[in-house]
This record gives structure tokens, C-alpha cells and sequence, in this order.
């Protein structure tokens, strides 16, 4: 069994002028969130093995505010998870899906595509609030009877899914 944490970075600040999207901040909301999230995963024992997150700033700044609540495992940084679609999400994870468990810190629409993708059924509740959109800083929790390596379009089991409103 394996597990698939799939994390949309926190609420981050308009770009200023001359600023690239890339490179947007996280906004004092934001880093509040991402703090509350670590903190959930903690209590809940959401540890990954190794997370996958975007190069933008806002995702990493998000990295840094759960690595202050919990453990995040490895981390290895990729430009696709900026950039990449909701099928190169996909193949990042099987490329690196030796874990039993893996974060995936990123962006919309990517992150609600694949969770809605890969999760062929899962508790009432957590596909209730899925379908109501990935809101930033939002968690998704899925669980696959195999490998991650082997993840594939409905094959796991929304376990869970948290935003910051609801902790």
C-alpha cells in the first residue's frame, strides 16, 4: 500500500510589476496556512518518505512552513511542476514513486486534474469537498493498494481531503 499526498502551494501575493508569476511570495495568510497544514499532517501522521515540489517561490516557501510542523522526507525540486500538465504531474510521480509515501507540492488546475484523475473512489465527504474546487493550501490524500510507480487514472482511493478552512 502507498500513499499520495498531493498539496497545492498556499495563498501567495499579486505579482508586482516587473515581477514573473515564478516568483510570487506567499502572502502572511499563506505562510499561516501552510504552518496549520504541517501541523495537520503531523497530528494525523501524513509523513512522507519524499516530496516533489515546484520551483516557484510559493511553493517552496510553502515546503518551508510545513517543514517547520512535520516531517517533509527528501525533497527534490522540479521547473515541470510549475509548468507541467495534470498527465506530467503523473509521470514525475511514476519516475519517483519507490516510496511508500509522496508529497507533491504544486499548482492548479494540475493538482485538482490529478486528484480527481487517479481517485476512483474514496470516502463521501472528501470527494464532496474536491468537487467544489483545490483551494490553495488544500491536501488530498490517496492511497493505492500498489507502488506509486504503477499509479495510474482511478486507481486510488481519496482518503482524505483537508483545507485550511476546515482545521
Amino acid at each position: 500500500m502507498s500513499t499520495l499526498y498531493l498539496l497545492r502551494h498556499a495563498k501567495a501575493g499579486w505579482a508586482l510589476p516587473g515581477m514573473r508569476d515564478f516568483d510570487r511570495p506567499l502572502d502572511a495568510s499563506g505562510r499561516a496556512d501552510a504552518e496549520i497544514m504541517g501541523a495537520a499532517m503531523r497530528s494525523r501522521f501524513y509523513v512522507p518518505d519524499l516530496t516533489l515540489c515546484s520551483n516557484a517561490k510559493r511553493a517552496k516557501e510553502t515546503l518551508e512552513g510545513l517543514a517547520g510542523q512535520t516531517d517533509t522526507g527528501r525533497v527534490l525540486f522540479f521547473d515541470a511542476l510549475y509548468s507541467e500538465d495534470a498527465a506530467g504531474y503523473l509521470r514525475l510521480i511514476r519516475d519517483n514513486g519507490g516510496s511508500r509515501s509522496l508529497l507533491v507540492i504544486g499548482h492548479n488546475p494540475m493538482m485538482e486534474d490529478l486528484a480527481m484523475a487517479v481517485s476512483g473512489g474514496g470516502d463521501e465527504t472528501a470527494r464532496a469537498t474536491l468537487n467544489h474546487g483545490f483551494p490553495t493550501t488544500g491536501l488530498a490524500v490517496v492511497r493505492f493498494d500498489g507502488d506509486l510507480a504503477k499509479a495510474a487514472q482511478g486507481a486510488g482511493h481519496l482518503e482524505a481531503f483537508l483545507t485550511p478552512a476546515d482545521l
